[in-house]
C-alpha cells in the first residue's frame, strides 16, 4: 500500500503549502482532508490551470479542490479498481464506512499484478511458531525430516535431500555422481544460468544443447551429436513445468553409459505418463525459491534413486562429516543444509501441493481460453499425450513484428508485470568458451520473441481476464 502520510493536505493549507506537499511526493496529486475525511483531490495539472486565472498562494486549497473524483472502498476487490485506473487516473483513494482516507492504491504498487507469488495460507506461520517456540530454527529439528519424508512419498519414494537452494541441489547432485575435472555436462542452451554456474562448479564443462522449437526443452535428436569421449551427463531441464522428452533421452544416457540428472526447478508436480518428473534420471534437482510452485523462500532438494549417491550427497552436504564420527571428515564437503523454519514452510506448502498445482494448471486454463482470438501471439504453451504440464509461469512467442520490450514496458503501465525468456547460453560473456550445437536458431528466436506472464496460485479468472484484456490492447497499439 502507498504511505498515505506524503498525499495529504487538510483543506484549510494554502496553495502554496499544497504545492510543497505534491513536489515532495513527486508523483503529481495530494488528497484534502478534513480531520481524515476525503474532500477532494488536487493535481499538478489543477494547479498550472489555476495559475493561468489566478496568482494568490495563499488561497485556501479547498476553493480550487477537485470534489467530482474516482474513489473506492477499502474493501473493494482489487479487479475493480484495476480497471478504473486510466492514463490520467494513477492514484486512487481508498476510503472506510465514515469516508475516512485509509489508504491509496496505485496501478504500479499496490494493485500491480505482480509475475509469481507464493501461496502462504495454510500452516505455514503455524509451523514456524513451534520452531521458535521449541528454539529448534537451525538445520536440525522434526521439520526437516517430515518435509524430505513427504517429498520423498510424492516422488516415488526416491532418496531425497533437503539443501539450501535449487543451484547447491544441482552442485550437489554433480558432485555426488563424481562428476568434476576433464568432464563434460550436455545442458540445454536455454535455461537459467545455475545450470551451467553448477556443471562449473563442479569442475566440468557445460556443452550447450538447442532447444526443440515447440517443447522449449532440450533437442533430443541434437544431444547424440554433442556426445565425445569426454561427456559424463546429461542435465535435462524441464522448462516453465513442461516436461522434456524424457523417454528418447534415457534411452540416449543408457546407450552411452551416461548420468541423468533433471532439472525439475520449474516443473514440481508435472507428470509423464502417471510418473512425477524427477523419477526417470540418475538424479534430480528442486528449487523453493520464492518465486517457485512450492517455496520455502530460499531452499532445495536433491532425489536419488541409488541410496549410495544418496547417502554420499548427504555427508558432502554436511562438510563432508562422517554420520557416525563427529567431526570426521570423509570428504571436503559444504555447508548446504535446509534449516528447520524453512523445511516447516516447505511442509506447509506440501499439505496443500495438489491444490496448488491444480490451481496452476487452472490458470493456464484461463489463459488458452482468453487468448484464443488474440493477434500478435505466434505459440502458447503446447499440449502434449502422456504429460500433465504444470504451469510454473504461462509463456508466449510474439510474432516477429513486435518489440518484446516495449510490450513487457507497455504491460507495466498497466500494473502488469511480465518478464522475458532466458537468455541463451551461448551468447553470455560467461559461456562463450564451452562447445554447443551448431544450429542455435531456436534458442535464439525464443529468446528474441517470448515473454512470461503473471501466474501466481492467488490469481482469479478476473485477474486473467484483465491480464488478456491489458496484452490485445498493447498488442494492437504496438501492431500500429
Amino acid at each position: 500500500m502507498e504511505s498515505i502520510k506524503g498525499f495529504i493536505i487538510e483543506y484549510k493549507k494554502t496553495i502554496k503549502e499544497t504545492l510543497s506537499v505534491i513536489n515532495k511526493n513527486g508523483c503529481g496529486i495530494c488528497f484534502v482532508v478534513k480531520n481524515r475525511k476525503l474532500l477532494g483531490l488536487v493535481t499538478d495539472g489543477d494547479l498550472r490551470r489555476y495559475f493561468l486565472k489566478e496568482n494568490n498562494l495563499e488561497c485556501q486549497i479547498s476553493d480550487i479542490m477537485n470534489k467530482k473524483f474516482v474513489y473506492f472502498h477499502v474493501q473493494t476487490a482489487a479487479s475493480i479498481i484495476r480497471d478504473s485506473f486510466k492514463e490520467d487516473i494513477k492514484y486512487i483513494p481508498l476510503i472506510d464506512d465514515e469516508f475516512n482516507l485509509v489508504d491509496i492504491a496505485s496501478i504500479t504498487k499496490t494493485h500491480r499484478i505482480q509475475l509469481l507469488e507464493p501461496d502462504l495460507s495454510g500452516n505455514e506461520m503455524n509451523y514456524i511458531q513451534d520452531c521458535l517456540k521449541t528454539n529448534w530454527i537451525s538445520s536440525q529439528g522434526q521439520y526437516v525430516k517430515k518435509f524430505e519424508k513427504l517429498f520423498s512419498e510424492l516422488h516415488l519414494n526416491r532418496y531425497s535431500l533437503s539443501v539450501s537452494n535449487g543451484t547447491c541441489a544441482l552442485h550437489l547432485s554433480l558432485k555426488a555422481l563424481d562428476i568434476g575435472m576433464g568432464d563434460e555436462v550436455i545442458v540445454p542452451n536455454i535455461t537459467f544460468a545455475a545450470c551451467a554456474n553448477a556443471v562449473i562448479q563442479a569442475g566440468a564443462d557445460p556443452v550447450f544443447c538447442e532447444i526443440n522449437k515447440n517443447t522449449w526443452c532440450i533437442k533430443s535428436s541434437e544431444i547424440e551429436s554433442l556426445i565425445t569421449s569426454k561427456t559424463k551427463a546429461i542435465m535435462v531441464v524441464h522448462l516453465y513445468g513442461q516436461v522434456a522428452d524424457i523417454e528418447s533421452i534415457k534411452q540416449i544416457a543408457l546407450k552411452y553409459g551416461l548420468y541423468l540428472i533433471e532439472d525439475c526447478a520449474e516443473a514440481i508436480g508435472s507428470v509423464f505418463k502417471g510418473k512425477p518428473v524427477g523419477v526417470f534420471g540418475d538424479a534430480a534437482t528442486f528449487s523453493f525459491f520464492g518465486n517457485k510452485t512450492i517455496s520455502t523462500g530460499e531452499g532445495g532438494m536433491v532425489l536419488f534413486k541409488d541410496k549410495n549417491f544418496a547417502s554420499k550427497c548427504k555427508i558432502l552436504r554436511d562438510h563432508g562429516m562422517n554420520p557416525d564420527i563427529k567431526y570426521w571428515h570423509d570428504f571436503s564437503g559444504y555447508n548446504y543444509r535446509l534449516t528447520n523454519m524453512q523445511a516447516a514452510v516447505g511442509l506447509a506448502q506440501l499439505e496443500r501441493f495438489k491444490s496448488i498445482v491444480e490451481k496452476k494448471i487452472k490458470i493456464s486454463y484461463w489463459y488458452e481460453s482468453l487468448l484464443h482470438d488474440c493477434d500478435g501471439i505466434s505459440q502458447k504453451p503446447v499440449k502434449i499425450k502422456f504429460i500433465k504440464h504444470s504451469n510454473w509461469l504461462y509463456t508466449i512467442i510474439l510474432e516477429k513484428n513486435f518489440d518484446k520490450n516495449r510490450v513487457i514496458n507497455e504491460l507495466f503501465k498497466y500494473g502488469i508485470e511480465t518478464r522475458r525468456i532466458f537468455y541463451p547460453l551461448n551468447e553470455m560473456p560467461p559461456y562463450k568458451k564451452f562447445k554447443c550445437s551448431k544450429d542455435l536458431s531456436n534458442s535464439k528466436f525464443i529468446s528474441k520473441h517470448g515473454i512470461s506472464l503473471p501466474t501466481s496460485v492467488n490469481l482469479q479468472k478476473d485477474d486473467i481476464s484483465y491480464i488478456v484484456k491489458c496484452l490485445k490492447k498493447v498488442l494492437v497499439n504496438s501492431y500500429n
